[in-house]
């Protein structure tokens, strides 16, 4: 019996691994070195060490935003990206402010790695504010401006939203962040290396490996030296001691090897992943077809490119992702992290979108690595299940 065959439509939950990764990462294990501690003093330690910092340096080439080789602290993903830099950025203002500075602005549209610090910060005495996005999906300077008040220690916003794509004024809240004087985190880990990152002036940035071809397990933010910071683990003075513990160097190397590929051909990729993500909406959105676009603001740069945001209002996403998964198409109801709940998005909510139409939203992601031929195959697919309701 031959095996089914699958369309992966679900990137940005967790992008296919590279082959120029997967390479780095076997080659990096073939070296002597390979087994060795970075941190031992040793021939192969120090080889590994020199590895470890060139891993650092294309990490910090392809972050951009003017962050040094040893302001990038290597994490065990975009989760703990987010956790370490929001508690640690957080601890870190109020001390130097001593006391004074104790709120922190997050947007309401975060993803959980950053929105369910909340309740730690609250227990450590922090008071927590959530900025409102508008019908668009967007979070303004004005609306964090207008949430910070005069002791807010840090604001955290997403430089994209991971479950429609819509691209944050991050620049603009970095400024209005600074000039309450507050520090600024940004969550990068969907844009990195789908956009040009608009950050030069945050104080940090958090990415992930596995979201552009990587190794699943590797992440880092990358955080200015001046930037306040209380490490949240103990041990090691590894990473500029705010991330101690022993590094994955062949996860760094492989996680450097897949930036440099997608920066590097991100001015020609773009465009083209762009094209077939408007080819998507425009079959699937068209008149009749009984299926919407969760904003209507879906031209080139004001989505991420490859990522594709509706909903079915008749329908709900868990019964659309299991018949799409029948006919071999794996898509998801929007944040994979939050698969399996019966709610409503809380993305969408937030922006005001009624229950029934969230109720029934996907989210279809790719990069070049997919075919027109194959999302051509999807809509199909998608379009015959809505057509048969």
């Amino acid at each position: 019996m031959a095996e089914k065959h699958y369309t992966y439509l679900d990137y940005a939950a967790s992008a296919p691994l590279r082959d120029v990764a997967r390479d780095a990462w076997l080659a990096y294990h073939d070296k002597p070195w390979g087994v060795a501690n970075a941190n031992s003093l040793h021939t192969l330690g120090r080889s590994a060490a020199r590895d470890l910092e060139a891993a650092h340096r294309m990490l910090a080439r392809c972050i951009g935003c003017g962050f040094r080789p040893n302001e990038v602290i290597l994490t065990s993903g975009g989760t703990e990206s987010n956790n370490l830099a929001v508690l640690g950025m957080a601890e870190g203002a109020r001390r130097k402010s001593a006391n004074r500075r104790n709120c922190v602005v997050l947007s309401a549209i975060e993803h959980d790695s950053v929105l369910d610090v909340a309740s730690i910060l609250r227990g450590r005495g922090f008071e927590v504010v959530l900025a409102r996005p508008g019908r668009d999906g967007v979070v303004s300077a004005e609306e964090v401006a207008s949430a910070m008040g005069d002791s807010c220690a840090l604001v955290s916003v997403m430089a994209a939203n991971n479950e429609t794509g819509v691209i944050q004024p991050t620049a603009n809240i970095v400024e209005a962040a600074h000039a309450g004087g507050a520090l600024a985190h940004v969550d990068a880990v969907q844009a990195f290396g789908r956009i040009d990152l608009d950050c030069a002036k945050a104080d940090a940035v958090s990415v992930a490996a596995h979201k552009i071809g990587g190794p699943l397990g590797v992440g880092a933010v990358a955080m200015r030296t001046r930037c306040p910071f209380d490490a949240q683990s103990l041990g090691g003075g590894q990473e500029m001691g705010r991330r101690p513990g022993t590094q994955d160097v062949a996860g760094a190397v492989a996680f450097a090897a897949a930036a440099e590929l997608v920066c590097r051909e991100l001015p020609s990729v773009r465009p083209a992943v762009e094209a077939l993500a408007n080819h998507v909406y425009e079959r699937l959105c068209a008149p009749g077809t009984g299926i919407i676009p969760t904003t209507v603001a879906h031209v080139d740069h004001t989505r991420l490119p490859g990522m594709v945001s509706v909903m079915v209002p008749s329908m709900d996403s868990e019964s659309l992702v299991l018949k799409l998964d029948d006919m071999g198409f794996e898509v998801s109801a929007g944040s994979a992290c939050s698969s399996g709940s019966l709610d409503p998005s809380h993305v969408l909510s937030a922006m005001g979108i009624a229950r029934d139409e969230a109720l029934g939203s996907l989210r279809v992601s790719f990069d070049e690595r997919v075919t027109l031929e194959e999302l051509d195959a999807f809509c199909d697919a998608l379009l015959g299940i809505v057509s048969a309701k």
